[in-house]
């Protein structure tokens, strides 16, 4: 009895004490993928495929042409989640092989710290030229080299892409034309590591992603859900936006907004899916509300989208409760609210406003539970569909 012990634990000491293996890749680039296309449930689009897709970095193939292998493989790559937090959060989510991105939840080689940013959700890859493709996969768990070979012909992209080393890119895969349903991708390389920003400002860039000819299609082939709130039409190609900080997360359709932050202009944004052109960052302190104490401050942001020639103050869709959601187009919100995660649709909107994480990071530090932190953050906009990434600085440890 005692020696099955012994050999019980004995295997279990093993098993705790396993490590992974990697290649280690000489001078890599760091690269971040997502999937952003989607799809409704609509007769008009029964012919479209599934979007659940393979990628391959520099594939290896056969006689016939057919991938049986690649320095770089992601076998299960599914639409991306509405929030990429600051972390790589699914890291040990085994319930499924489905990857909101790359690398996602994959253990793999990822970023170091970079000028205080902490780039654990970039993966390395080979710099240099590189042959990527993106194939069409069914949707289950089998991995892609193991499929039937009828399914291992369905190529959605096939391109190259050229990598500096050391630099760090996020590639997009979307629709480029909604009327003729062509694919692309975007390439962007990456600046806010190197930009000189502060521990005490936000900052947030946007990008205007959406399909040619999106917004001028009939609603009827758009998605449906409340969730969508204002941006079911999309937006138009050309728009302001607007910042106005609220104070009060618990009480956001009753919250003030803070002096001197109500209706801000930041700039403009251009529908541009065709260039990796980086956007530009705007900003707002850390502590706008003058009555913070200086480690935690419960203020939220709302961003407006408006067409050029419409008074922030008074235009006709910033009605609370209104039902319909058709704005044509010529005006959006974003409730930037809750800490951590995308608010619950059970939540109360404020003025038509689509819902998602705060872009202040409320954490467990030092003696402080919570304390804030400011993040740099990139929200982009698919058709009808909004996405948030946050990136946050690498503190020191805090003292006890």
């Amino acid at each position: 009895m005692k020696t099955k012990l012994f050999v019980g634990f004995l295997l279990l000491v093993m098993y705790s004490c396993s490590k992974s293996e990697y290649t280690l890749i000489k001078d890599p680039a760091y690269l971040r993928v997502f999937n952003n296309l989607n799809y409704i449930l609509a007769m008009s689009e029964k012919d479209n495929k599934v979007p659940f897709l393979c990628m391959i970095i520099n594939p290896t193939l056969d006689a016939s042409g057919m991938p049986i292998g690649g320095e770089v493989v992601e076998n299960f790559l599914d639409q991306r989640d509405s929030y990429a937090p600051p972390y790589p959060s699914q890291i040990g989510n085994s319930t499924s092989v489905n990857n909101p991105e790359y690398p996602g939840k994959r253990d793999v080689l990822v970023g170091p710290v970079l000028n205080g940013f902490d780039l654990s959700s970039w993966a390395q890859v080979p710099s240099g030229k590189l042959r990527i493709m993106f194939l069409y996969r069914p949707r289950n768990e089998v991995p892609f080299f193991q499929l039937d070979e009828k399914l291992k012909r369905d190529v959605l992209l096939d391109t190259t892409i050229d990598l500096a080393a050391k630099e760090v890119y996020t590639l997009h895969i979307l629709q480029k034309d909604f009327v003729t349903k062509r694919v692309g991708m975007v390439l962007r390389q990456e600046i806010f590591y190197k930009m000189p920003f502060s521990d005490s400002i936000a900052y947030v860039n946007f990008y205007n992603y959406s399909a040619k000819g999106f917004w001028q299609a009939d609603n009827s082939l758009k998605p449906a859900g409340a969730e969508l709130r204002s941006f079911r039409s999309g937006i138009k190609d050309n728009m302001n936006i607007y910042l106005t900080l609220f104070k009060n997360q618990q009480e956001p359709v009753a919250a003030p907004a803070l002096e001197n932050y109500r209706n801000q202009y930041l700039g403009s944004l251009q529908r541009d899916s065709g260039t990796n052109t980086v956007s530009p960052y705007y900003s707002f302190p850390l502590w706008a509300d003058v009555t913070a104490d200086g480690i935690r401050t419960d203020i939220w942001e709302r961003f407006e989208f408006l067409l050029p020639g419409l008074n922030v103050n008074s235009n006709p869709y910033n009605i609370p409760g209104n039902g319909t959601f058709q704005t044509f187009g010529n005006f959006a919100a974003i409730n930037c609210l809750v800490n951590g995660h995308p608010p619950s649709i059970g939540i109360s909107y404020k003025n038509n406003g689509l819902n998602l994480p705060n872009l202040l990071v409320n954490i467990h530090s030092g003696i402080y539970n919570p304390r804030t932190f400011a993040t740099v953050s990139t929200i982009e906009i698919v058709n009808s569909r909004v996405y948030l990434t946050t990136v946050q600085r690498k503190y020191p440890a805090p003292v006890y």
